[in-house]
């Protein structure tokens, strides 16, 4: 080499941060793609050769940002044709800010629960006695005067408005019902509202159902683990995800010792099964990623005189991610976070234009916060439109018409069923975000198969073929939220571990 020539050296970096390199100069023209020149300016003759190769492993070990953990978590998705880097950008410039403000708007932080609903499935072994596990719900004071006059998100028009009236001053209709048809009637409403629906609702006018502040009451770590935890879990995927007993997941405590198989079998009979079953155990693995992560960021690290410090626990996120402690399974789960992420953005680009029509209302009583709640939901929604590699859900039950009523139906079964296990949680926080977040989950679902109906809205009318309640509008932005935010901070982990490093 000549000394009196610079060394340039052209490499491909995400997350450049050259202060700890030496005798190196970044030009950075481009993002994802800076130039850097390493001057041999004296020693030896190699020198900058060699300088050249430290500079290349160095900026390797930082774009792998955690070593062979972030090397796995990279790449096109499975079942469809969107990269996690992508993702990446889209969710911190576009949707995480936006989302983090809207979350923060009354409508949207109060979310209207029943926590008292026993479990269906077998006794329960009683309620965490953890103080963080614990949930405060609104005082009545708290709530916003509109939601407790119960108006929320109502389609409401000035002819409808004048023929309700008209039926109150007349209102004798319902008097001459006897009470059993009256229950008649309530069921068959009751009946006929569950057919799109993939989760169990909460009854919103139960004495049990309660509002609770969702910026008040946080997911995060409360210590819940164990039986219990397990056995939640456990019926979820061997009981609710079409697996047959005889097919093991990986890392399943009950799996008896098949060598060196790590998860093979497993993965490869998930291969063999159609599209809109793979797809169900990737949203049920995706959501388990994305709680388990919240659980991680917001881990309880120092707990003194009832001083509490909470924050990024890196041994923990370790423990339940990092391939060499989880046999590689990791890094599979948090694609599958992707997955599902993708799902559910796909489901608000859709439903996008239910909300923009004049006649939907943010409720709370207060025309200002109103006003402004809708204009920030409407930012989000339409920057989930102009994301260029959806989902397409039309891939999803298109064979013979007859089977795939069959399959879609049972896959809706499934999915209610677990909305219903949901209610087995014994941590209460941990059961407050497990409804809540599949109940968004279910309501995006609800969404994407409901193209034609979703279509066919009218502008300034209600329309009975498609509604959302409050309590499933909640729910689905800020069971979005929460996706949102486990991608954000697992680039935050990425981080700390290459520090670790």
């Amino acid at each position: 080499l000549d000394r009196s020539q610079s060394v340039r050296l052209r490499v491909t970096v995400r997350h450049p941060s050259l202060t700890s390199v030496t005798d190196y100069k970044d030009h950075g023209a481009r993002r994802h793609e800076p130039r850097l020149t390493v001057t041999a300016a004296a020693a030896a003759a190699m020198r900058p050769l060699r300088a050249a190769l430290t500079a290349l492993f160095s900026l390797c070990a930082l774009r792998a940002a955690g070593g062979i953990f972030t090397g796995q978590l990279t790449g096109v998705l499975d079942d469809c044709f969107c990269d996690i880097e992508s993702i990446d950008d889209f969710n911190s410039y576009k949707i995480y800010p936006k989302l983090k403000k809207l979350q923060e708007r009354d409508y949207f932080r109060y979310y209207k629960v029943n926590m008292k609903r026993p479990c269906p499935f077998w006794l329960n072994d009683g309620h965490c006695s953890i103080n963080d596990c614990h949930v405060e719900p609104c005082s009545e004071s708290d709530i916003p005067i509109g939601m407790k006059a119960a108006n929320y998100n109502k389609e409401v028009n000035a002819e409808e408005l004048q023929d309700c009236e008209e039926a109150n001053k007349l209102g004798a209709v319902n008097s001459t019902l006897s009470n059993q048809t009256k229950e008649a009637f309530i069921d068959w409403a009751r009946y006929d509202d569950a057919q799109d629906h993939f989760c169990e609702l909460d009854d919103e006018l139960s004495p049990d159902a309660e509002y609770v502040d969702l910026l008040l009451n946080p997911e995060r770590y409360t210590g819940y683990r164990g039986w219990s935890a397990w056995r939640v879990w456990n019926s979820i995927y061997e009981e609710n995800c079409f697996k047959p007993r005889s097919v093991y997941r990986p890392l399943n405590p009950l799996t008896p010792a098949r060598g060196d198989d790590d998860g093979e079998s497993f993965y490869n009979w998930l291969e063999g099964l159609c599209l809109e079953k793979r797809v169900f155990y990737r949203l049920i693995s995706g959501l388990h990623a994305s709680i388990n992560l919240h659980l991680c960021a917001k881990y309880l690290l120092d707990d003194v005189w009832g001083r509490t410090k909470w924050g990024p626990n890196v041994e923990e996120f370790r423990f339940r991610f990092h391939p060499a402690e989880t046999k590689g399974e990791g890094p599979r789960r948090l694609k599958n976070l992707y997955f599902l992420y993708l799902i559910q953005l796909r489901a608000l680009s859709k439903v996008a234009v239910y909300f923009e029509r004049s006649i939907v209302d943010l409720y709370t009583g207060n025309t200002t916060e109103d006003a402004i709640t809708k204009k920030q939901l409407l930012e989000v929604l339409n920057e989930t439109k102009l994301f260029p590699m959806h989902f397409d859900e039309k891939s999803m039950f298109a064979g013979d018409k007859k089977e795939a009523k069959t399959l879609k139906e049972e896959f809706r079964l499934h999915f209610k069923n677990i909305s219903r296990i949901m209610d087995c949680v014994g941590c209460d926080k941990c059961r407050l975000w497990g409804k809540l977040q599949t109940q968004g989950l279910g309501t995006a679902l609800k969404i994407l198969f409901s193209e034609r109906e979703i279509k066919n809205l009218p502008e300034h009318s209600t329309s009975a073929g498609f509604q959302l309640t409050r309590q499933e509008v909640v729910a689905l932005l800020n069971a979005f939220n929460r996706l949102s935010t486990s991608i954000h901070e697992l680039q935050i982990f990425k981080m700390l571990l290459k520090d670790k490093r």
